[in-house]
């Protein structure tokens, strides 16, 4: 059988990736390597203990040592193991220069010692910056005003350079942003539907109109995966949705969702650095064959529901590891 190591396959997206891999692809298996810092959690694959085709490691990304006894079993790889909240890099960037980009780095060295022949890293549209109007391509210049997003597009040129000098076979994906079950409880969509669930008030940054698009994580599985199987190697993939929208937008929607009314909204200052809008053309990744299947309103039904369904998996998360001001 063979099989595809999945780094940070405990966080949000990685959780999601592997559930939905060995859903759709069932001749193969995956190993998933997780540090398990924070917003890495067991049980978001708790239902996956028992299955022969899955096997998780609880290891660094930038332990080679380790890393080279994995990559030895495997066939493919899948880069999402990141640090990834903005605000958290403002407060202290070392995690992020670390994870993002020397753990990028290990993988990358072993990988072409190991002859691995298909290889994605997971970035961010971040790395673009702010985009007054349009929507940017791959060829874009970085322009990234976080310490979170200059660590990503960090990664991204060893990744680039490594394609370059060795001829390495790995693919890009920048991807808006993403929401969905299993997203730990700081990132905005979560944060709001839990606050209010807990009958507590949402603190909207700034005047909350910064624009996102928002893509709903099934999509991003789906775009990823396509990008293993059929992307050319060296090339870089944007990844949208077209659900554009402002953060005071975005807040009532949630509020609609929940049957609350705009007094649960708290605005605070802004964000130190807070990009305007993040836009990209995917016409790329659409000629893969790529199309969002979920609407943005479908996708924050299932998504409300699933937190309304399971209070016993983040309010244990907000209690004991992120402190949440309401």
């Amino acid at each position: 059988m063979k099989r595809l190591l999945v780094t940070g396959g405990c966080g949000f997206i990685g959780s999601n990736f592997v559930r939905y891999f060995l859903k759709s692809r069932p001749d193969w298996g995956v190993l998933n390597l997780d540090k398990l810092s924070y917003s890495g959690n067991l049980a978001n694959l708790s239902d996956l203990k028992s299955s022969s085709r899955y096997e998780f490691v609880r290891g660094d990304i930038a332990d080679k040592k380790l890393v080279l006894k994995l990559m030895k079993k495997v066939s493919a790889v899948a880069h999402f193991a990141a640090e990834t909240h903005v605000d958290r890099s403002i407060e202290a960037a070392d995690d992020f220069l670390k994870t993002n980009i020397l753990g990028t780095a290990a993988l990358l060295e072993v990988s072409l010692a190991c002859g691995i022949k298909r290889f994605v890293h997971m970035s961010t549209d971040e790395v673009y910056g702010s985009i007054a109007k349009g929507h940017v391509d791959e060829t874009a210049p970085l322009l990234p005003n976080s310490p979170y997003s200059a660590s990503k597009a960090g990664a991204d040129l060893l990744v680039r350079s490594f394609q370059e000098t060795y001829g390495h076979p790995a693919m890009i994906m920048r991807c808006t942003n993403n929401f969905g079950p299993y997203q730990f409880p700081e990132k905005v969509i979560p944060l709001f539907v839990t606050n209010l669930l807990e009958g507590k008030t949402v603190p909207l940054y700034g005047n909350g109109k910064n624009r996102r698009d928002w893509i709903y994580v099934e999509d991003a599985c789906r775009g990823l995966l396509l990008v293993l199987e059929k992307g050319k190697a060296g090339e870089i993939y944007n990844m949208g949705a077209h659900h554009e929208m402002n953060n005071l937008e975005l807040t009532g929607s949630i509020l609609r969702a929940l049957k609350k009314d705009r007094k649960m909204i708290r605005y605070v200052p802004d964000r130190l650095g807070h990009d305007l809008r993040y836009a990209v053309n995917f016409n790329k990744l659409k000629r893969l064959g790529f199309r969002p299947a979920w609407s943005f309103s479908e996708g924050l039904a299932a998504t409300v529901k699933w937190y309304k369904e399971n209070p016993d998996w983040w309010k244990p998360l907000k209690r004991d590891q992120y402190t949440v001001k309401s």
